[in-house]
Order: C-alpha cells, then structure tokens, then sequence
C-alpha cells in the first residue's frame, strides 16, 4: 500500500466523508475506526473515489503515514477526543500533528494543545462548517494551531475547501484555540439566524394565516435579494415539503422542541465571560431550552390559555415587507454581535483573528454562507478596528432603512402575543447602542448605595462614593 499524506480516524458521518473529500482531490488518505467493520465498508463502496490506506489497528494506521504524520480526529467531543489523544501519542514522533476537526470547546482545544507541546507534538483545532453535505463537497475550514502545522495543512485543507471566487474558504485563524472559538462563533450565529428565520415565519403564519405553501414561496423571493443566504434557501425547500406519511405540510407534523449540542450555550458562555452583548445569540439559545420544557409549557397553556390577539393588518404584502426588513436589520446585528466577540476573543488570547478572512471562508460552504458576508469582509478589510459593523455606512443605511419596520414589526408581535425574543432583543441593542444616556448611571447609584461600589462622574476624572448612611458627602474612592 503507498505511504498516506494525511489520516482520518473516526469514521461516522462527517469523517466518512471528509475522508473521500481528501481522496477525491488526489490525497493518499489512511482511514481508521475503532470499529473495522466502518472502514472497510468505507473503502467497498467509495474506493473508487480515491486512494485509501485502511488499518484495523491504531498502530498499523499511524505507520502507515508519512512524516510528518498528520491525523485528522473525528469523534465525539470531551472525553471520546481525549481517548483516543492519549491512543495515539505514544505511536506518534515529534513534530507530528493531531488535528481535532470536531466541535470541540475552545477551551479544551488550548489545554490540549499546551500539553502536546510540551511532548514536541501540534496540535490543531479546526472547526469544520457545512454538515455532513459540506464535509464532502467543500466545507468552510478553520485551524487553529502552529503556523508550522498549518504549512503542512493548508495546501491540504485549502484543496478540499469550497470556494468563492477562487478563493478558499480555508485560511489559518490563529494559534491554539483560535480555530475552535471562532467556529463555537460561527455556531452561535447560526443559532441567532434560525431564530429570527422562525420568529418571521411564525409572525407571518400565526399573524397572518399563511399557509406553509405560501410562506415557501415568500421565503424564495427573499433569497433573491438581500436575504440571499443558505439558510433562507433551506428554509423554503423545509415550508414546501409535504409529509409523505399523513399529507401534511411538513413543518407541521415535526415536534415543536428544538435540540442543541452545545455550540449557542459555549458561545453565550463565554461572551458573558468576555463582557460581550450577544443578545440575539443569547435570546436564540434560550429559545430553544423554553421549547423544550414542555411540562411548563402545558401548564401556562392550562393556566394562561394559548390564544392569540388577531393582528390588525390592513395592508398584507406591506406587513410581508416590514417583516422582511425587520428580519434583515436583526441579522445584521446577530452578526455584528458575533464579530464583536470574535475580536474580544482574539484580544483576550493574543490571537489576532482577521475579522476580515473570517468574513472570507464564511461565504461558500458553511451553514452561515450569506450574501451579505462580502459587504462584512470589505468592511473589516477597510477597518479591520472597526468599533461595530453597525456603523459602516452600508450596514448603517440598511437598518436605518429598517428601523420603522423593525418597531412597526415588534410592535405587533407584543399587541398580538406572538413571541419574538431574537426581533426585540436586536431592536433593544440597536436602541441601547445609539442612546446618548443610558439607564445605567442609576443602577450605579444603586451599586453604590448598598455596596459601596463607587461610581465616576461625568465633570471629572476619578472613582467616588457617597455615605449614603451618614451625611451623604462624597468622598473620592
């Protein structure tokens, strides 16, 4: 068998078919899973594709790569990844790389990388978007890790990536965890995204009384236009498709609980670490958790009722059309929020994340893949300090020109009882982010009051405290 450039051990899904990715693009691509039953079945129905090197045994997998060894891990994040770490460690020599392509937290992926260091060993978090339709056909891929690893890697990686005008969606984000925190990111727009995408649908169907058939069809027309983005294209081919079982449309026939894995939370966790305001992100992995708790669910229903005020809407297709703005103008802000924790990451880490090249992989192969990421990349790539995406002239006429909408569209969302935590949450950091004076100078009396927390002035330099239980003098801090 010929010596493989690179290996893949863990052969589910989404390592099944990275795996004959590399193989169809000229890779000799050694393949391993704990189960041999995969890896042949593997090689029998896609050897054609490409040149594999399969192994039943760890040992017999890592000889069979040539040097520098680079091994792609692709299992279940946490304590599965670390198994098969140490499995493969005392088989490897210095300088060889191990590289992590699952959804690992970001944090992980630096202890790991400090302690394989430590052994003359790389390793690499690479996050890996475009689910397992991506993983073959190109994904948009983000390492992390040595530049060393990534001169390894990147003609690789950059081979099997989707492309946008010829370029890549490949480029190396950072070192350590930089790969696997952007990619926790990335995920957790994706979360904001799917969030308004339903709370417009629902304000359409529950508001209006449009039927699935219908909003497909809306769904289309928006993806032609400044909507233009995967998951608005999946999102009417989802309303169109009629369940084959009972003839029902679809969308109606699937339990109304949304899972997660971990990604939003990861994301919502560390930007209250960061001191971020993701909210949309935040009100969208909530969102989920409250679909899920249908005991309380039934019981408010029980309790509450469940009916809705009927919208008073005279004018349908201009309602059709605030609420496409609306939809438009939160995205930006679920974006921007996002970008925002991107580069607090990056400073808090020494990463120095192009903002820009994120921007850049993001618009083929990923699930995030939008239109509008050309307008992001040009933005960060004329500032990559640009204080918020917001305030870019493109960005800034489009919600300006959405803002009315946007108020109109909440607006009837709270007279009517239909929830839109991800709508109000963006207007509300739209509204907060563009106030002269926020409410936040009295909560700092408060902190003050009982705490003695001090507080600055606005006249001059410095920290005060009131004795708010004596005379209640001032006194610098």
């Amino acid at each position: 068998m010929p010596t493989a450039q690179i290996g893949v051990t863990g052969l589910a899904v989404m390592g099944r078919n990275l795996a004959r990715n590399l193989a169809r693009h000229g890779h000799v691509v050694a393949v391993h899973n704990r189960s041999a039953e995969r890896t042949r079945d593997l090689v029998e129905r896609h050897g054609s594709e490409g040149t594999f090197v399969p192994s039943e045994s760890m040992s017999d997998f890592v000889a069979s790569l040539e040097r520098p060894r680079a091994v792609i891990v692709m299992v279940k994040a946490g304590a599965p990844t670390d198994a098969v770490i140490d499995e493969l460690v005392p088989l490897l020599d210095e300088g060889d790389i191990i590289v992590d392509c699952g959804n690992a937290h970001y944090a992980d992926t630096r202890r790991r990388e400090a302690g394989l260091r430590e052994q003359g060993l790389h390793f690499v978090g690479c996050g890996v978007s475009g689910g397992e339709e991506g993983a073959l056909l190109g994904p948009s891929i983000m390492p992390g890790g040595s530049q060393r690893s990534y001169a390894k890697l990147g003609p690789i990686f950059e081979s099997i990536a989707a492309e946008v005008d010829g370029t890549p969606c490949c480029v190396h984000v950072g070192p350590d965890g930089a790969g696997h925190f952007v990619k926790m990111v990335h995920n957790g727009i994706e979360y904001a995204d799917m969030q308004l995408i339903a709370e417009a649908y629902d304000l359409l169907r529950a508001g209006l009384g449009e039927s699935p058939g219908e909003l497909a069809k809306i769904f289309a027309g928006w993806n032609e236009g400044d909507l233009d983005s995967f998951l608005i294209e999946i999102t009417a081919q989802v309303l169109a498709h009629t369940d084959a079982a009972t003839g029902k449309a679809f969308v109606d026939i699937v339990l109304d609980e949304a899972e997660q894995k971990g990604t939003g939370r990861w994301t919502v966790q560390s930007a209250l670490d960061l001191g971020i305001p993701i909210t949309g992100i935040a009100e969208a992995t909530f969102a989920r958790s409250l679909s899920g708790h249908a005991d309380q669910r039934a019981a408010a229903r029980s309790t509450f009722g469940s009916e809705l005020t009927p919208l008073r809407i005279d004018d349908r297709d201009g309602f059709v059309e605030d609420v496409r703005r609306a939809l438009y103008a939160s995205k930006v802000v679920a974006y921007a929020q996002g970008f925002d924790q991107i580069a607090a990451g990056s400073a808090e880490y020494g990463w120095d994340v192009d903002r820009a090249a994120m921007a850049t992989i993001w618009r083929g192969g990923c699930i995030i893949r939008a239109r509008f990421l050309d307008r992001i990349r040009e933005a960060y790539a004329d500032d990559p300090a640009l204080p918020s995406l917001l305030v870019t002239p493109y960005f800034a006429d489009a919600v300006r020109s959405a803002v009315d909408s946007w108020r109109r569209v909440v607006a009837a969302a709270v007279a009517s009882g239909i929830p839109t935590p991800a709508f109000s949450s963006s207007l509300a950091y739209y509204d907060g982010l563009r106030r002269d004076r926020l409410p936040a100078a009295l909560i700092q009396g408060l902190r003050d009051n009982f705490g003695a927390h001090t507080y600055r002035r606005v006249d001059r330099a410095g920290n005060f405290h009131t004795e708010w239980a004596g005379e209640r003098s001032e006194q610098p801090a």
